[in-house]
């Protein structure tokens, strides 16, 4: 971006047109590292509805949550796989503003294996100081995970992409 002139930058004169100011894969990648909790979205008795959760990012961009049986995302996920997670920035060191909102397929695994192989791979991720007393804590007869297969992106932000970050302004050097 630094060889474009600074009046043709994202937001330069006005933020009507936001299409290069996308969230780029590398930038996607770094905020689900740095990023601990996002907004899955699914459908209870036909109606859309969110919580925040905790997550883990796989190595095939697979998203997990560890739940307990009966609470309202199991429901849901049970009743209707489709889903939407949005993860953004907010709260992280990460400059600027980003997000991503995406649509996938969820699962609710129940196998005790799976179950606590990805309570094992969140808790460094949760619980730095501990990870053993997380596993402990979360090691309860009714603990299920859910894994989101993201099917596609539809919608993504990065601020640090616009002049002046989006207020107003000079662009960024």
């Amino acid at each position: 971006m630094a060889s474009e002139d600074a009046d043709d930058l994202p937001g330069a004169k006005d933020i009507e047109d936001l299409s290069r100011a996308r969230l780029a894969p590398e930038g996607r990648a770094e905020l689900f590292a740095e990023q601990t909790e996002c907004v899955l979205s699914f459908l209870e008795d036909g109606l859309p509805t969110a919580v925040v959760l905790s997550y883990l990012v796989d190595e095939h961009g697979h998203f997990w949550f560890a739940t307990v049986e009966g609470r309202r995302q199991v429901r849901g996920v049970d009743a209707d796989p489709r889903v939407a997670v949005v993860v953004s920035s907010a709260g992280t060191g990460l400059p600027g503003r980003r997000m991503v909102a995406l649509r996938g397929r969820a699962r609710v695994h129940r196998d005790r294996a799976v179950v606590m192989d990805r309570v094992r791979r969140l808790a460094p991720r949760l619980a730095p100081g501990d990870p053993e007393a997380f596993v402990r804590l979360l090691d309860s007869p009714n603990r299920v995970v859910i894994e989101v297969v993201p099917t596609e992106v539809t919608a993504s932000h990065d601020s640090t992409r616009l002049a002046g970050d989006g207020r107003g302004g000079p662009a960024r050097s």
